[in-house]
C-alpha cells in the first residue's frame, strides 16, 4: 500500500471474491463498488448523507457482484475506496477522476490537489486495482481460460440536473472492439416481459470510460458494461431480484 496515502489500519484498495481462475468465462468487476475514504483523508469535507450517495459509490453494485460472482463461481474483482478519493474508471489526468464538486456537492478535500496529493491517490488505489484485473485476466490467458468482462455500474433513477425521470430497469453500454457480448446481452434484455432496458442509455460508451478499453481492447477480449438503476438494488431483497432475471440472461449471452 502507498505508505502516504493509506495507513496500515486502511483496508487494502482491491477486493477479490471467487476464483481467479474460474472454468466459465465470466469475470465480474465493480469500479465504483466501495465507500470507504483513507483516514488520512479524513471525510474529504463530505457530509455522512451525501457518502451514502451516487456521488460516492456505484450504489448496490457491491452486493449485486457478489451474488452473481457466488451464483457463476466466477470471480468479482472490486474498488473498496470512494470514487471521491479517486475515480477507478477514468484516466487519472481526466479532471472528473478527482472532482471538488459533483453532482452540486462540495468535496473540499479534492479543491487544489497538487501533483503529489494526485499521484498518491494513483498509486495507492486506481492502480492497484488494475494491476489486480490485468494479473487476473493475464492468468487466465496463461492458463487457456476465455474471459468475458462484466464491469457493473449503477445509475440514478432520476437526472438530478433536468429532474427526469430515467424509466430503464438497466442499460448496456457498448461501442468498440469486444462489445459482441454487450450487444447479444442487450438483445435479451430487450426479450424479458416488463422489462425497458436502455440501449446506451442511460449512458453512451465513449472517451471517460477507462476500464474496458484498457484491460479488453488490446487483449481482444469480449465485454459488457451494465448499468442497473439504483432504486432496484437499494437492499437485499431488490438485489436478490435483479440477479434473478440477470442471471439467465448473462448466461444466453454467452453462446449467443
Amino acid at each position: 500500500m502507498n505508505a502516504s496515502l493509506l495507513l496500515p489500519a486502511d483496508p487494502h484498495p482491491v477486493s477479490l471474491i471467487g476464483p481467479p481462475l474460474a472454468s466459465g468465462p465470466l469475470v465480474f468487476l465493480g469500479d465504483h463498488a466501495g465507500s470507504l475514504i483513507p483516514s488520512s483523508l479524513g471525510t474529504l469535507g463530505v457530509g455522512e448523507e451525501d457518502r451514502r450517495r451516487h456521488i460516492a459509490l456505484d450504489i448496490g453494485v457491491g452486493s449485486l457482484g457478489r451474488l452473481l460472482a457466488q451464483h457463476f463461481g466466477a470471480p468479482f474483482v472490486s474498488q473498496v475506496y470512494s470514487r471521491l478519493v479517486i475515480d477507478c474508471n477514468r484516466d487519472p489526468a481526466d479532471p472528473t477522476a478527482m472532482p471538488p464538486v459533483t453532482d452540486g456537492t462540495m468535496v473540499a478535500g479534492n479543491r487544489d490537489l497538487s501533483a503529489t496529493d494526485r499521484a498518491d491517490r494513483v498509486a495507492g488505489i486506481h492502480e492497484p486495482y488494475h494491476a489486480a484485473i490485468a494479473d487476473l485476466l493475464d492468468q487466465r490467458i496463461a492458463a487457456g481460460l476465455p474471459s468475458i468482462v462484466v464491469a457493473l455500474h449503477s445509475f440514478t433513477p432520476m437526472l438530478t440536473a433536468t429532474g427526469k425521470a430515467r424509466p430503464w430497469q438497466a442499460g448496456v453500454l457498448y461501442g468498440g472492439p469486444g462489445d459482441d457480448y454487450g450487444r447479444r446481452v442487450l438483445a435479451q434484455l430487450q426479450r424479458v416481459p416488463d422489462l425497458t432496458a436502455g440501449d446506451n442509455e442511460p449512458y453512451a460508451f465513449g472517451g471517460t470510460d477507462y476500464t474496458v478499453p484498457r484491460h479488453c481492447f488490446a487483449r481482444g477480449l469480449e465485454w459488457l458494461e451494465l448499468e442497473v438503476r439504483q432504486d432496484l438494488l437499494a437492499d437485499d431483497a431488490g438485489v436478490a431480484a435483479v440477479a434473478e432475471w440477470l442471471a439467465p440472461v448473462l448466461q444466453r449471452a454467452i453462446t449467443g
